[in-house]
């Protein structure tokens, strides 16, 4: 049986690359993606089971890709686990009127990952 994919989003490269290699460790396929500007396309054609996503972008404004994802009839049913500063309450707001399934804070994401997952991939 084949593994199930995720599509990790990020600029910074800690803890965006350690996000990839424990989901590879959980047993998903991972494909990273490093510019926002990149990721409607490359949900669209690989088809991910979820997206995880940095929030707090140095070189722009995530939510409306999210916005364009949740939009998208091929693309509205991936879920979508953001994390960044649980503090920044204007930006978990934005990114959950936007889409994301849940926001995670960046410091215990490492710690609590397997439950995010069931979490964000349960079924509503």
């Amino acid at each position: 049986m084949t593994k199930p994919l995720a599509i990790v989003f990020y600029e910074k490269l800690l803890p965006g690359s350690r996000i990839g290699h424990q989901l590879a460790d959980l047993g998903w396929r991972v494909i990273e993606v490093k510019m926002a500007s990149e990721l409607v396309a490359q949900v669209r054609s690989q088809r991910p089971v979820m997206v995880v996503a940095e929030l707090a972008l140095r070189t722009g404004d995530l939510c409306p890709v999210i916005t364009e994802l949740k939009r998208l009839p091929e693309t509205s049913h991936v879920p979508i686990l953001g994390y960044g500063d649980p503090k920044n309450q204007k930006l978990v707001d934005a990114a959950l009127q936007a889409g994301v399934r849940l926001v995670a804070a960046e410091a215990g994401l490492f710690d609590q990952l397997p439950h995010l997952l069931e979490h964000v991939l349960a079924v509503d």
